[in-house]
């Protein structure tokens, strides 16, 4: 009965098991051991080129890192004003960056658009130094807050406006797995040929216990990363612990199968909803569901004990808004959601409208 989030179930039933093999015997320290470069060889297979690769435990600790890779604490990260990365990472960005502002720029669905790229950008330039942050960075989360998707065209006419002007591009892909398996396109091709520089690739929200890699697609864009990830205190000594947990995750495609049984979960609970006449903000695109409910319906689920979030509205299209007695939610399916679960509250939602 929680459709709080992708992150409140546990772990994929394989990835446990692989931190237990891991756990016998002896192995090399900070990242040094087989694991890790067996983890290294298969992320290059499926991104199709070099790259180097920093596995830490959180997403936050991806995120600002990467960021702050790519940004001097005199510069800024363009990001969506709803991103992850500026409201709910407490300022990690800013921190590890030694100062660098991020600017939240508006977009319907999640998304930021080309012109309220490029009109920054070109604001920014006219400001006269020293006395204005200069823009260093491009941060598009993949998929968005409100679980749409960026297509390989988006990214790509983004990143060329962010490059055209010196910007790094990063990818905060915490739900990667379910934005690729609904657009059916390769990973490079959403990453690096639509010109991503540097990617947190998500495992936490996909199954794993606690894990996720920057990758780098583009050395010179991330000098002394490991230094800074060290500093950071997220370079673990027993490090095999996290490569375990993405050797299991992507062997034989796991991580795919894993997200596309939520996206599948994701579209039975869509489907249900609008079938019982309720709507829906935003396409689902991803495992994330936005329902408009009447309200009185959204106090009987929660009296009954389901758990869900209400979700600000700004990305909505005009279309969508919540009506006088409406409230918008969000609901989140993961690898664990069951059909059960799902039709438990689709008959819920039934008997109570």
């Amino acid at each position: 009965m929680n459709f709080g989030s992708d992150n409140v179930v546990g772990a994929s039933p394989r990835i446990l098991e692989a931190l237990a093999r891991a756990n016998a015997g002896a192995a090399a320290g900070y990242g040094n051991d087989t694991i890790a470069a067996r983890v290294t060889e298969h992320l290059k297979a499926i991104f199709e080129r070099d790259l180097s690769v920093f596995l830490v435990t959180t997403g936050t600790a991806a995120n600002a890192l990467s960021l702050a890779a790519l940004t001097p604490p005199w510069g800024s990260v363009l990001c969506h004003v709803e991103a992850h990365v500026n409201q709910d990472e407490c300022g990690a960005p800013e921190f590890f960056s030694g100062g660098a502002k991020l600017v939240g720029l508006p977009g319907l669905c999640g998304k930021m658009t080309p012109a309220a790229v490029a009109d920054y950008i070109a604001e920014a330039s006219h400001a006269p130094p020293p006395h204005a942050v200069k823009p260093a960075a491009l941060s598009l989360t993949q998929a968005t807050e409100v679980g749409t998707v960026y297509t390989p065209a988006e990214i790509a006419e983004l990143s060329e406006i962010a490059h055209r002007h010196g910007l790094g591009v990063h990818m905060d892909g915490a739900r990667f797995a379910n934005a690729l398996v609904r657009l059916g396109v390769s990973p490079a091709e959403i990453t690096w040929k639509a010109g991503v520089d540097i990617l947190s690739f998500g495992g936490t929200k996909n199954g794993c216990l606690a894990v996720e890699a920057i990758i780098v697609f583009d050395p010179a864009r991330a000098d002394h990363l490991a230094e800074r990830r060290k500093r950071a205190g997220h370079l673990l000594s027993k490090g095999r612990f996290l490569s375990a947990q993405l050797d299991a995750y992507l062997a034989d495609d796991h991580w795919l199968d894993l997200a596309r049984h939520a996206n599948a979960m994701a579209d039975r609970l869509a489907e249900g909803l609008v079938a019982r006449g309720i709507r829906l903000g935003l396409p689902v695109q991803g495992n994330e569901i936005f329902a408009i409910l009447p309200a009185g319906l959204h106090a009987a689920l929660k009296e009954t004990g389901f758990v869900y979030y209400e979700w600000p509205t700004a990305s909505l299209p005009p279309e969508a808004a919540p009506r006088t007695g409406e409230v918008v939610v969000r609901l989140v399916t993961s690898f664990a959601t069951t059909e059960a679960e799902v039709d438990q509250l689709l008959g819920e939602v039934a008997r109570r409208s």
